[in-house]
């Protein structure tokens, strides 16, 4: 018998999600008295929640009147939530479409710490197909959807998102750091990603980045499938064409052109 997710709710996060609540609406600041006061919970309690927060960003310290606030890492957390549903929102009639014509499955893809995570997966309407984990994190160097993504990292950044040891996932593996390199940009170059079975035997892979109203890449389009379909010839003449599309039309409707525009007149 399932229990109820409540058994499961862990007291600390739940008093410190507590905390993070007192500021939504007109509270800017509040101090601990205040918050003990709201929480009916001690001051000492408080004020070990607050510091906690407080060391990963999520709240600070006005040190002039020594009252909290909301952090930075708010903002971003909210910035995050707010991109991505509007990027899910946008993407769904455009991989479907794209699924359409090309009969394979298509996902979107986000960059997660060091892996890259399908956050939306419309899958082919074949008996043979493959299957995309959605939530589940891919690797980055051995997937076209992360090369999409690292192709267009800057340099501090791609130090640390590829170690020098890379795993090897099939014999077709890209292992070698420099190799990676000179491979992410002809891909900047070319606009797009393959994965040639480099992930796994036998499966292929296109994908394009897409950007926003900043220009920044806030996630990839890819369609996967089995090399027997996907071959080298197809991809270029076809499907490779159809991906770098629906990525531009993505990355229109996320206001890419306008930021474009804008930049071209500065």
């Amino acid at each position: 018998m399932r229990r109820e997710k409540s058994n499961y709710v862990i007291q600390s996060v739940s008093h410190s999600l507590d905390v993070l609540e007192q500021f939504f609406g007109e509270a800017d600041e509040l101090g601990v008295t205040e918050l003990s006061k709201r929480l009916k919970l001690h001051k000492n309690n408080v004020f070990r929640l607050l510091a906690t927060l407080e060391s990963r960003g999520y709240i600070e310290q006005n040190r002039a009147t020594e009252n909290y606030r909301l952090g930075i890492r708010c903002l971003q957390l909210g910035q995050s939530y707010v991109q991505h549903m509007g990027l899910l929102h946008q993407a769904r009639p455009i991989i479907a479409a794209l699924v359409r014509q090309v009969r394979e499955t298509t996902y979107i893809a986000v960059l997660r710490r060091d892996a890259v995570v399908p956050i939306e997966v419309v899958e082919a309407d074949r008996p043979v197909r493959i299957v995309s984990p959605l939530g589940e994190g891919l690797p980055l160097h051995s997937t076209a959807a992360g090369k999409a993504l690292l192709a267009f990292e800057p340099d501090d950044a791609l130090r640390s998102l590829l170690p020098d040891g890379l795993p090897r996932f099939t014999a077709r593996t890209v292992t070698d750091r420099q190799a990676l390199l000179q491979q992410l940009r002809s891909v900047a170059t070319a606009g797009y990603a393959v994965d040639g079975g480099e992930h796994v035997e036998d499966v292929r892979a296109v994908a394009a980045p897409v950007r926003d109203y900043t220009r920044t890449v806030v996630g990839t389009l890819a369609v996967v499938g089995p090399a027997y379909r996907l071959t080298p010839e197809r991809i270029e003449k076809e499907v490779a064409p159809l991906v770098v599309k629906a990525g531009r039309e993505l990355s229109s409707r996320l206001g890419f052109d306008l930021g474009r525009r804008a930049s071209a007149a500065d």
